[in-house]
């Protein structure tokens, strides 16, 4: 098995693009330790879903947090460089639900616990990473003022572009099947639809919502010039505050940067706590 270093651990490579977003799920399962091992973490349920929330040492002032979306615990140095900031870390499981609505029904749920119960800020910064990207963006855009800004890194923000591979890249047959159930329509209604992250461009930059993208310009599931290129040029042309940082020749992995500082900084300069 091929291997690449991020952050001071090595990731599989997976040689069949089709199946490299699919990646975590299985890397996430077989991970033997806690990449958040130095601070107290709670698992609980909300109506019977998983939820993870880890504590920094000493919280932050308005109680400031990060919402990570998918893949628990993979390439996690940005969180980890918030958590020493004094950030909490959050999660709900909305695997397989491609951010549908039954997906932002899940993040209504741990949204209003943790800034009711737990008088967390009411304008989190939200992280998605790949398919984590769906989630973030459609949330954000139904609750534009409850996001103070977003970091994708390698973001899907077209079903049709991933998992449907409905333009340059393969695309993943079997996601692509579960996507059209979690949204319960046809391909062909699928193909019509206008609720992607894409769609939601004006209604973000009109909120004021800063966003900061992360991505490798040879990404061949999520391709660059289909999801994030675009997005970002036309984030910009409408006045929106849009940061790009592009890894010349790198693919869908590793995602993140050796070195968190300019996402860490980037979510510190627009937190509201």
């Amino acid at each position: 098995m091929k291997l690449v270093k991020s952050a001071g651990k090595d990731y599989p490579i997976v040689d069949d693009p089709r199946n490299v977003v699919c990646l975590f799920d299985c890397l996430i399962m077989t991970e033997k330790t806690d990449p958040f091992g130095g601070y107290d973490r709670e698992d609980f349920q909300l109506e019977g879903i998983d939820c993870i929330l880890v504590k920094p040492k000493t919280a932050a002032a308005g109680n400031p947090w990060i919402w990570r979306a998918r893949f628990w615990g993979a390439w996690p140095v940005t969180e980890l460089a918030l958590l020493e900031k004094g950030f909490h870390v959050a999660y709900i499981d909305v695997a397989d639900l491609f951010g549908s609505p039954k997906a932002i029904t899940r993040f209504d749920l741990l949204y209003k616990y943790l800034t009711t119960e737990r008088c967390f800020s009411a304008k989190p910064a939200l992280m998605g990473f790949s398919r984590g990207g769906l989630i973030i963006y459609n949330w954000a855009a139904k609750n534009t003022d409850k996001v103070s800004c977003l970091y994708a890194d390698a973001p899907v923000l077209d079903v049709k572009s991933w998992p449907g591979g409905k333009g340059k890249g393969p695309g993943n047959p079997d996601s692509w099947g579960k996507c059209l159930q979690a949204y319960e329509m046809t391909e062909e209604l699928m193909m019509q639809w206008d609720g992607n992250p894409m769609d939601h461009i004006d209604t973000l930059v009109k909120a004021g919502i800063p966003v900061i993208h992360v991505c490798g310009d040879r990404d061949e599931p999520v391709p660059f010039d289909e999801n994030s290129e675009p997005f970002i040029k036309a984030y910009r042309q409408r006045g929106g505050v849009a940061e790009l940082i592009v890894k010349e020749g790198v693919g869908h992995h590793p995602h993140c940067l050796e070195d968190p500082a300019p996402m860490v900084e980037f979510i510190l300069k627009y937190t509201v706590g």
